[in-house]
């Protein structure tokens, strides 16, 4: 079951993540693509209101990216703390918007110029994000993401994860999640209490006692 759902995540990521090169590479030559970020941007907030981060899974072409290429190459350590906390995560959000925003005063209107100041952003913190993918883990840009953060805090309550009294702490649920999550923890709770899950799952597929499911009910085995 598991491959399965592997190879389904995979195929579904081999036709988003060319999104990235097309606005970080094409983008230097043909400015206006920019503004595909804000598609992007805008779609990751839009799935959030509904469905979590869900977004983040296949749908986000940098966190297919990461998957597909990082992760074959990463060390693949435990995320720093910090890059989890509030207050990196706020800071990340903040500067990136006033980033935007400055570079897009200076372009007094130039759509072309803000555009570009689109891609510029995007292949900065693309490449920050493949250090810290290389050096770390694949998806430790996700946990610092702007669209990230907002789609964290519009998630609460959104297609949660439930985890059944059939849980046996086998912590299979924590080693094959691509956030680091650990539902096992939740289990008293009934339900996972991260925001951060992004509805890939694999902790489902790999749960030996079924004791974990998304949706409107709580797992019944």
């Amino acid at each position: 079951m598991l491959k399965e759902k592997e190879k389904q995540r995979k195929l579904r990521q081999s036709f988003t993540w060319v999104g990235l090169p097309l606005v970080a590479v094409v983008g230097w030559f043909y400015p206006w693509i920019g503004f595909l970020l804000l598609g992007c941007m805008l779609g990751a907030v839009g799935v959030a209101v509904f469905r979590g981060r869900a977004w983040c899974d296949w749908m986000c072409p940098r966190g297919a990216f990461y998957d597909l290429f990082i992760r074959p190459l990463s060390r693949r350590k435990i995320i720093p703390a910090f890059l989890r906390s509030r207050a990196v995560r706020v800071f990340m959000l903040g500067l990136i918007f006033v980033m935007i925003g400055v570079q897009w005063y200076l372009a007094k209107g130039d759509g072309a110029a803000m555009g570009l100041a689109l891609v510029r952003i995007l292949t900065i913190t693309t490449i920050a994000g493949i250090i810290l993918g290389l050096i770390i883990h694949p998806r430790a840009w996700c946990h610092i993401c702007p669209m990230g953060t907002l789609s964290y805090w519009l998630s609460k309550g959104k297609e949660p994860l439930f985890i059944s009294q059939s849980c046996v702490d086998c912590r299979a649920c924590a080693r094959i999640c691509p956030m680091q999550l650990m539902p096992y923890k939740y289990r008293s709770d009934g339900i996972m209490g991260d925001n951060d899950c992004i509805k890939c799952g694999s902790c489902v597929a790999i749960c030996p006692s079924r004791a974990l499911s998304f949706g409107s009910s709580r797992a019944l085995f």
